[in-house]
């Protein structure tokens, strides 16, 4: 099977006008002007249209939440967040996204697997099952006595503490088959007992994670906010650095020393900042976010002026202010806050925000997965159009039909 396509972009760098690819069995397997690719089998036709990779969020929760009160997350029903899930699931194929990273989940694990049998639709699904944070640390329920938040009173999280206990827990998500590790190395925004500033873990604690994701070749995601807590993931072998709020000089030098991605997750922020009072978003997740927004756009500007790559990632959740299907709207703020243009918006979404899944997703190249939207406008013309969403294919195969 060929695609033909009026502009091609890539995923990798390039923008090709009357370009076209070759697909077999799911995947790229030639990709490039139309007069140099055969024309073998079956022919699928949006020349008249752009064609772009299979948009990534690099940092959601696939939960099936439905509020912002995180006291309603650890009363939660595990099995109605799941069929909630599913929901989500559809939404996001809707919007263009066809992979998502899950980084704190007690249900995508199973969600993973319907969606991998087919008897769910949804987008390629890579998670770490549930979070791992320190005892009063971001994950923690810290409105809970300890006795109930023990096992993670937040549903997306689990507690672990000492590099021994570390181990093991990172040694347990491996063993239920996760596709990354995700640790807290300070503390957040929607945790009730800490601020972004404060350091998490221990340098031998994130090295025991880091070590047994080595071991297996799988990455580890920290939620880190605070530069020392940044610093601390990076020198101790994290892959990504998820938010980034206070990135000082030394911190983006180390981000490019170690070649890790920066996935800034603006989106929560901006809608926790612009509208989370009108919806039950806590006093305390409130005012830490009017806080830090300023820095965290300035940090990520920063970042990306330096030429460390950035992902794009939500954070959503599902609930009415951070839905799934709302996406995109991390692309719009790369561009109007952050400054990328909408190829490069395009591209954070798409091959670099790839690079933080152990797997060939976000590029129209050969050996990747042939995961595809046809938009019906041109986001050089406006980013906006990443949301004018006509067709998605997931392994070659039309998964939302035409508009």
């Amino acid at each position: 099977m060929h695609v033909d396509c009026g502009t091609l972009v890539d995923g990798d760098g390039r923008v090709l006008e009357d370009a076209r690819f070759r697909v077999e069995d799911g995947t790229i397997v030639e990709a490039g002007p139309r007069e140099e690719i055969d024309t073998e089998g079956d022919r699928i036709d949006h020349s008249g249209a752009v064609v772009v990779p299979g948009f990534v969020d690099a940092h959601v929760h696939m939960q099936g939440l439905r509020t912002m009160d995180p006291r309603d997350w650890a009363l939660a029903d595990e099995t109605a967040c799941a069929a909630r899930a599913t929901a989500d699931c559809r939404r996001l194929l809707e919007a263009g996204f066809t992979a998502v990273r899950d980084l704190g989940s007690s249900v995508a694990l199973g969600l993973r697997e319907a969606v991998e049998s087919g008897d769910v639709p949804g987008p390629r699904i890579y998670t770490s099952g549930r979070s791992i944070s320190q005892t009063g640390g971001h994950g923690d329920a810290h409105f809970l006595p300890y006795e109930w938040s023990r096992g993670g009173g937040l549903g997306i999280s689990e507690l672990a503490d000492g590099p021994d206990e570390c181990r093991k827990t990172a040694r347990k998500r491996i063993r239920e088959g996760v596709d990354c590790l995700k640790i807290m190395t300070t503390g957040g925004v929607l945790s009730e007992k800490d601020s972004p500033g404060q350091a998490q873990y221990t340098d031998a604690e994130i090295r025991a994670f880091t070590e047994e994701a080595d071991r297996v070749g799988i990455p580890v995601a920290s939620h880190a906010q605070g530069t020392e807590g940044v610093l601390a993931a990076l020198d101790n072998g994290v892959d990504t650095i998820e938010h980034g709020f206070y990135l000082d000089d030394a911190a983006v030098e180390r981000l490019l020393e170690t070649d890790a991605t920066l996935v800034p997750t603006l989106a929560i922020m901006f809608r926790i900042v612009e509208e989370g009072a009108d919806h039950g978003v806590p006093e305390y997740g409130l005012r830490k976010a009017e806080e830090a927004f300023e820095a965290h756009v300035e940090s990520t500007r920063r970042a990306y002026e330096a030429g460390v790559p950035v992902a794009t990632g939500t954070d959503f959740l599902g609930p009415e202010l951070i839905p799934h299907g709302e996406n995109a709207l991390e692309l719009e703020l790369l561009v109007e806050e952050i400054g990328l243009s909408p190829v490069e918006a395009v591209e954070a979404a798409t091959g670099v925000a790839g690079r933080t899944v152990p797997d060939d997703v976000g590029a129209l190249t050969p050996g990747a997965h042939a995961d595809f939207v046809v938009l019906g406008s041109d986001p050089r013309d406006g980013i906006e159009a990443v949301r004018d969403v006509e067709t998605v294919y997931r392994a070659g195969e039309r998964v939302v039909p035409d508009r």
